[in-house]
């Protein structure tokens, strides 16, 4: 009896030790500290799609003129508001991608808006107009921090997963790489200049 008692014990003791081997426990806190890093991201551009109405009206009372990058503006905000973004965005490396493109047509679509405003002075010295782009500037500069946590939490996870054992272990239980952020299209290419 006693025999067979140690012996269960040493079993035991063995698939314990085997278990924590296996990284089952690290590759749940990556996954989470990702997915945290990721709402992260998501509050941040939510920020900025919030501030998007309030900065049309203001620009849409001096610059009747400038129609269609006020519907531009506007259509990038419907896009990124129409996408459902939830945990399945980081495993679908597509969904991710239209993520990233959505985001970043409403990037392109904010700076041509501000860039109108250097037409209308009356505009850029409006307080309300100020104000706001002083909170869309603080705004872009919180996405771009916790875009970089992202990018560090995704890296730090990715290469944890794709490691031996872990690798075998989150191959049994689902777990793949999550898709990480790249470049911006605008930034793919230098520009031209040129001294003509």
């Amino acid at each position: 009896m006693n025999l067979i008692k140690n012996s269960m014990l040493a079993l035991a003791l063995a698939g314990s030790l085997s278990l924590t081997g296996c990284g089952y426990n690290t590759l749940q806190v990556k996954d989470e500290a990702v997915n945290a890093s990721w709402s992260e991201v998501q509050n941040q551009y939510q920020r900025r799609a919030d501030l998007v109405p309030n900065l049309v009206n203001v620009v849409k009372g001096y610059a009747k003129h400038e129609e269609q990058v006020l519907t531009e503006v506007t259509q990038a905000r419907s896009n990124v508001a129409g996408l459902k973004v939830d945990k399945d965005v980081l495993e679908n490396p597509e969904l991710f991608k239209k993520y990233q493109e959505a985001q970043s047509q409403m990037t392109s679509a904010l700076s041509r808006l501000i860039a109108v405003s250097e037409n209308y002075p009356d505009l850029k010295a409006n307080e309300q107009f100020k104000d706001l782009q002083v909170q869309l500037e603080g705004t872009e500069n919180r996405i771009a921090v916790a875009r970089n946590r992202y990018i560090s939490t995704v890296q730090d996870y990715n290469g944890y997963v794709r490691q031996f054992p872990q690798a075998m272990t989150a191959k049994v239980i689902g777990m793949k790489t999550k898709p990480n952020f790249s470049a911006e299209q605008s930034a793919q290419s230098a520009p031209k200049v040129s001294f003509d």
